[in-house]
């Protein structure tokens, strides 16, 4: 299909504004699916994603649009997700199409992530197209809205789609504006070969399947290729279409998005951000790619079982071409063996690596308590950055510690502002800004260490705001802060995979909390079990859990008081040297039970 009959173009939104329910009526119009086939969320093919009413991963579909004058078009889709932690998602999706659906909810209004997804469309010359949805709701508010639009995005009221994804009142509309709207594919340069690898899954047959966006000359089966960042060559055997299944075709023209398969079984020689050419006329440099990914989350990923320590390994380089945004290197525990030091995008991002990994692959892995990166200036003038506790220095060498801040942005309806501003000081947030927007909104800005945010802030917000608020943020700076490690001792011996790293004020509570948790997973054994929160050697928490007692005296038969107390008396030296060479036995739920922070 030519060029000027192209359109590719992304959806993006703040989180349940409707983004993949108005993927699903575009499909369903295009008669892509039978009634009875179609489905809610048909491009989200993660159970995950359907469990949890979010997407995680962005997915690519071409769709086949007639528009009113009777001209074919071939409509590249490209549905993102809302979060905060997948924003890594959306900025690749947006450097492969020429324009934007903005999808704004009738009864939310402008939120945070609206107007951050907005400036990243932005900033990569997006044509954006305003669509108010979900306008068929009871508590849809259309005319205040746009407003909204026009004051807060600098978009033209008048020029905001009006449409219900739900009902799929508008969406031909939707369609026909962006055939009119979204500009086709620009003309390349030159001939030479330039195609953006943009994403790519693992396929047990056929190796990896590579997504493409091409921006000049053409990609074709049995070509000869050549990725730019790493000079190796490679032999394509498939080229094809996002459909609802993957599509082959006899080639990939200009502006076209797509895959390519090459029988890629060596998986560390695809990197998104890459540009493919031609082997025997390379182009003269590569596309701009994306900025290299900062985790601001980390994790040591261990196997339960250490002989599935290569399947891991595994597991997470095939995850690795489907999560671009993932960091991995190797890492090893006395209490857990060998394992992996992940870095993740945000705490919801390290929970659906673990239950991907968990799904996908069959794995049964423990994750350690996640930690920041923090930044340490020893006395001798040497400064390092540590994201693992037991790579914190001993407190007499450190003159400085420094923890990453974020500065946060929430909208909020006013009624709520006193919960959101309590909220926020408890975290140690400063506030930096308090704007009305209109008569109800307020946007509150806050500058709050990271650490802070990644345990349940997001949930806590939600639960003040009664869902109202939203929440946007990021990295700011290193700000100077009072660094501790906090260690967990279990029957007197430390376990240092529930180390954590923490600001010295919160450690009693969170040792306390820590401690608690642990007395109800840890089961009960023969002699009593001490769980102790230590700060060096001062212990700041302790729990204790109760042995089992066997009735030896059951057999006694009245008699002398003195047969029971040797009894007794033999037992209690029997546990006193149980307790000595008896390991505890720490179940899976123990390591899990400390990511969380409690209420």
């Amino acid at each position: 299909m030519p060029a000027h009959r192209i359109r590719n173009f992304c959806i993006i939104a703040h989180i349940d504004h409707g983004k993949s329910t108005l993927a699903d009526r575009f499909i369903e119009r295009s008669k892509m699916l039978n009634e009875r086939a179609m489905k809610n969320q048909v491009l989200d093919d993660m159970d995950i994603e359907r469990e949890r009413g979010i997407t995680i991963k962005s997915h690519a579909i071409t769709i086949p649009f007639v528009s009113d004058d009777g001209t074919e078009y071939r409509l590249n889709l490209v549905d993102t997700p809302g979060h905060v932690d997948f924003s890594y998602e959306v900025s690749r999706s947006i450097s492969a199409c020429e324009g934007a659906v903005l999808l704004v909810d009738a009864t939310q209004g402008v939120e945070a992530q609206t107007l951050s997804n907005l400036y990243m469309a932005i900033d990569h010359d997006l044509e954006i197209l305003p669509v108010l949805n979900k306008i068929d709701l009871p508590g849809a508010d259309v005319d205040g809205v746009k407003q909204q639009i026009e004051r807060d995005l600098g978009i033209d009221a008048e020029s905001v789609l009006e449409v219900s994804a739900k009902l799929g009142t508008g969406v031909k509309e939707v369609l026909e504006a962006i055939v009119e709207r979204i500009p086709p594919p620009p003309a390349p340069d030159g001939d030479a070969l330039q195609a953006l690898i943009f994403d790519s899954h693992y396929d047990p047959y056929r190796g990896v399947v590579v997504h493409v966006r091409v921006f000049a000359g053409r990609l074709r089966k049995n070509q000869e290729i050549l990725l730019l960042s790493n000079r190796v060559r490679y032999e394509v055997e498939e080229t094809g279409l996002f459909r609802l299944e993957l599509s082959p075709v006899e080639s990939l023209e200009v502006g076209a998005i797509g895959y390519i398969t090459a029988g890629i079984k060596t998986i560390s020689d695809i990197r998104v951000g890459d540009t493919i050419t031609d082997a025997d006329s390379p182009c003269d440099e590569a596309l701009p790619g994306f900025k290299d990914v900062k985790p601001v989350v980390f994790s040591s990923i261990y196997p339960v079982d250490s002989n599935e320590y290569e399947e891991l390994s595994s597991a997470l380089g095939r995850l690795k071409l489907n999560d671009a945004s993932l960091i991995y290197e190797r890492d090893s525990s006395a209490a857990l063996g060998f394992g992996f030091r992940c870095g993740f995008l945000g705490l919801l991002h390290l929970e659906v690596v673990q239950e991907r990994l968990e799904r996908e692959f069959g794995l049964s892995v423990v994750f350690t308590s996640p930690s920041v990166r923090y930044r340490i200036t020893r006395k001798s003038g040497d400064v390092e950055t540590i994201d693992n506790p037991l790579l914190l220095p001993d407190p007499t060498e450190i003159e400085r510690a420094e923890e990453p801040y974020i500065h946060a942005s929430i909208i909020t309806p006013d009624d709520y502002l006193g919960n959101v501003i309590t909220l926020c000081l408890d975290k140690r947030g400063v506030q930096t800004k308090l704007e009305y927007l209109d008569s109800k909104r307020v946007e509150l800005e806050y500058d709050m260490p990271l650490a802070e945010v990644l345990f349940e802030f997001y949930d806590k917000l939600k639960s003040v705001s009664r869902g109202y608020a939203s929440f946007d943020y990021e990295l700011a700076d290193y700000r100077e802060t009072k660094l501790v490690r906090l260690d967990i001792l279990i029957n007197g011996k430390p376990v240092d995979a529930l180390a954590v790293l923490l600001f010295e004020n919160n450690a009693q509570a969170r040792a306390r909390e820590i401690c608690r948790r642990l007395k109800e997973e840890i089961p009960r054994h023969q002699f009593k079990v001490p769980i102790q929160g230590a700060i060096g050697s001062q212990i700041i928490a302790r729990e204790t859990i109760s042995a089992l007692r066997k009735d030896v005296t059951a057999k006694c038969y009245g008699g002398d008081v003195t047969r029971k107390r040797k009894l007794l008396e033999k037992q209690r030296e029997g546990k006193k040297r149980m307790k000595t060479v008896g390991d505890v036995e720490l179940p899976q739920t123990a390591f899990l039970s400390v990511l969380k922070s409690g209420d």
